[in-house]
């Protein structure tokens, strides 16, 4: 903010001696000239009280504590953040809801949006494909998700804030799933599940862990069909999955 110079002003002269009026109407009051009402005591201001706000970790408690039903009716009904105002429907996840496989996307696109159903469209055709190569099936021993249950308008990528609201949701799939696996599909979703910026060619070929879970990281369908020569390193990671599976299956 600039700095504002000291403005100067002209010297008053000394005021004139108040008339008799004026003095007496300038000298201090006593107490008995001070009406009686004056002592009374000011009323109390009225200050109208902020509406109170569930802190967050209440609301991630309810939602930690809900069935598949209640989980269900409160993704569909969620108005936690601004995409509720865009989205025709809400994409809650579909398949087997006690799978041994879970495979976890970014956010709804177009046609997901439109149809209420995660990875339609040549995307989930590919998808499918995916999964009938480890012997799975959409709807089958297998349930597949999202970490935004609203499609981002324009399908830009989420906001911190958008996935901070969704994310208890995806976070009581995962528990009230209890996959033996979880495969991610892409950057951002490999980057918001395990909390991490290390780009997504450098989080493959291991396995990470979410809540005691082994995961698997790979590319996204869709960019997979945009760049075709990627497709042997997916075929690698879903080996890999199989053999954490397994692995998890004889342990059991």
């Amino acid at each position: 903010m600039a700095d504002f110079a000291p403005v100067s002003t002209a010297e008053r002269e000394a005021p004139a001696e108040p008339p008799p009026v004026q003095a007496a109407m300038d000298a201090p009051m006593t107490a008995d000239m001070v009406p009686a009402e004056d002592f009374a005591e000011p009323a109390p201001a009225v200050i109208a009280e902020a509406p109170i706000v569930a802190p967050a970790r209440d609301r991630e408690a309810a939602i930690a504590a809900m069935d598949w039903p209640a989980l269900d009716a409160a993704v569909a009904g969620c108005t936690a953040c601004g995409l509720c105002h865009t989205r025709t429907n809400t994409v809650f996840g579909v398949g087997d809801r006690q799978a041994e496989w879970m495979l976890i996307g970014e956010a709804p696109g177009e046609n997901e949006d439109l149809q209420g159903e995660p990875f339609v469209g040549q995307a989930g055709k590919l998808l499918d494909n995916m999964l009938v190569s480890l012997g799975l099936r959409r709807g089958r021993n297998v349930f597949i998700a999202n970490v935004l249950k609203c499609r981002p308008p324009g399908n830009r990528n989420p906001e911190p804030a958008e996935v901070e609201q969704c994310e208890p949701f995806l976070k009581q799939q995962i528990a009230l799933v209890r996959p033996r696996v979880i495969v991610v599909l892409g950057r951002f979703a490999a980057q918001s599940l395990l909390r991490t910026t290390t780009p997504i060619g450098k989080l493959r070929g291991t396995v990470h862990s979410y809540e005691g879970i082994p995961v698997v990281v790979t590319y996204h369908p869709a960019y997979l069909l945009r760049t075709l020569t990627d497709k042997a390193r997916a075929w690698e990671d879903l080996c890999l999955a199989r053999e954490v599976h397994d692995r998890a299956g004889a342990q059991a």
